[in-house]
């Protein structure tokens, strides 16, 4: 299996031709001009890294290139890795699984995020670790979103709780539960609708499943993350604004990194919402779903060499 560090690498690696370009003449290893930081922070702006962390990268390089004319493009690399690890520093989520029985994850999201593919993922990543997982098909508005879980399901030999399109969305969570908690699994991951274009809808619905699950356990449900896609960029930051107002969020996870050009979107939500990332996407794979690295990615960007 690749690194996670390649995984990232290659899930980042087709960046527009302006971003590729700067980085080639930046980082290629020749001595930097201010031509070459020009590029480099136009670049940043295109990837859409946000005003701040542009400036801190910028005035980073720019600092110890004044004090070092002879530094080189790997030097500026490794400070505008550096500066992103401390931008994302407590960005990495984690989940100690064992605490609640069963843990209680629940997946919102928008429609065309990838959240019902990511559903699957994640469970598929949780059984590889060990972990007994139940699939809840709570998104039963969209007839393709119950066929598309369950055929993940099938495929990946992960056991699933679902409805007929149409049925009570809050219902299907409470089944779900209740068969996790009676099959002896660990987790049970519930996928939710995503109908945002009837915003106040979706959140009565959202609103409702959680009333459900808590009269089953006070506690649960125990992760509430937004899954949002990462081509959107600064798009996404609104979207997670919205959502964490009305249904109050514990994490993310970043879907569709692999391809394309606005890789920096990770950072702006970020520092907007100081929400934890825990997952990011980075291919169609069932295993290309991964837990976040601050490192990894930092070092990913500026196309930094794997060490091990």
């Amino acid at each position: 299996m690749r690194s996670l560090f390649r995984k990232f690498k290659d899930g980042l690696k087709r960046q527009t031709p302006t971003f590729q370009k700067a980085f080639d003449s930046v980082f290629s290893g020749a001595k930097l001009d201010d031509q070459a930081l020009e590029e480099l922070e136009e670049a940043l702006y295109t990837a859409d890294f946000g005003a701040e962390t542009v400036e801190e990268i910028i005035t980073e390089i720019q600092s110890a290139y004044r004090k070092d004319k002879s530094i080189r493009g790997e030097d500026a690399a490794r400070i505008g890795a550096r500066v992103l690890e401390q931008v994302l520093e407590g960005a990495e989520g984690r989940v100690e699984v064992g605490q609640n029985q069963p843990e209680v994850i629940c997946l919102v999201g928008v429609n065309g995020a990838g959240k019902t593919t990511t559903s699957a993922k994640l469970a598929h990543l949780y059984e590889h670790e060990g972990h007994k997982v139940l699939l809840g098909a709570c998104d039963t508005f969209r007839a393709a979103a119950n066929e598309q879980i369950k055929h993940w399901a099938e495929r990946l030999g992960i056991d699933i709780v679902a409805s007929q399109h149409g049925a009570d969305s809050a219902a299907v969570a409470f089944d779900a539960y209740q068969a996790a908690k009676r099959r002896g699994r660990d987790i049970v991951v519930l996928d939710t609708a995503g109908r945002l274009h009837t915003k106040s809808n979706l959140m009565k619905e959202l609103e409702k499943l959680e009333r459900v699950i808590k009269k089953q356990d006070p506690s649960a449900p125990h992760h509430s993350w937004l899954v949002v896609d990462g081509s959107l960029g600064s798009n996404s930051i609104e979207q997670a604004r919205v959502f964490h107002e009305s249904f109050p969020l514990t994490g993310l996870i970043v879907t569709k990194l692999d391809g394309t050009s606005r890789g920096g979107a990770i950072v702006g939500i970020y520092r907007e919402l100081k929400l934890p990332i825990f997952f990011v996407g980075l291919g169609e794979q069932p295993d290309d779903l991964q837990p976040f690295s601050a490192s990894d990615y930092a070092r990913a960007i500026f196309g930094i060499k794997d060490e091990n």
